[in-house]
């Protein structure tokens, strides 16, 4: 059995070394780079998420920060409050309803997100503060930087996509495509 799991790993590790870097442009109607947009490539059969996964959001002067965060389903976030007062951070979104009541400090139990889709975050008590989790049943996403740029390692391949926004329930934009190599997809928005 050892020796079966070290042959896997090696088959794992060099299939990801021949992996190439794929850049990702995502713009908006006009042609301007959009920042924070997540983009998720599917291959249909890779959905490995690493053992352990998990994350955090943090409360920092009244926001959630990150604003966006991507994960994959099965991941388990954490959501410290380092403001000095406290928060009751929510969400009512069809892919996770939940409730941390007032409080402050960091709670004792992670949020598990399950389900894949768009969970927007809220505060009972400071209704500026807004963030986003877009879960995948992936392991191929990135977020655009603040150029619109975004860069992923993938094989060659059928691949399809999905672009999204902050604010939207669902993709903007989806379309299947193939990667050969090293290559850049641009992604325009409506």
């Amino acid at each position: 059995m050892k020796r079966f799991l070290i042959m896997l790993a090696v088959v794992c590790l060099s299939r990801w070394s021949d992996a190439a870097e794929v850049k990702i442009m995502v713009t908006d109607a006009a042609g301007k780079p959009v920042a924070e947009a997540v983009v998720a490539l599917y291959d249909g059969k890779t959905t490995v998420l690493p053992a352990g996964a998990g994350g955090k959001i943090v409360q920092k002067n009244k926001m959630f920060n990150p604003r966006v965060t991507i994960v994959q389903t099965g991941t388990r976030i954490n959501f410290p409050n380092e403001d000095t007062v406290r928060h009751h951070v929510y969400s009512f979104s069809p892919a996770k309803k939940f409730e941390l009541k007032l409080y402050s400090g960091v709670p004792t139990d992670p949020v598990l997100f399950d389900q894949a889709g768009v969970v927007t975050l809220g505060c009972n008590i400071h209704d500026s503060m807004v963030g986003y989790i877009y879960i995948v049943d992936t392991p191929f996403f990135a977020k655009t930087d603040d150029n619109g740029k975004a860069v992923l390692k993938l094989n060659d391949g059928q691949y399809s996509y999905q672009a999204w926004l902050p604010g939207q329930t669902k993709p903007a934009a989806e379309q299947k495509l193939k990667i050969e190599g090293a290559t850049e997809i641009k992604i325009a928005l409506p």
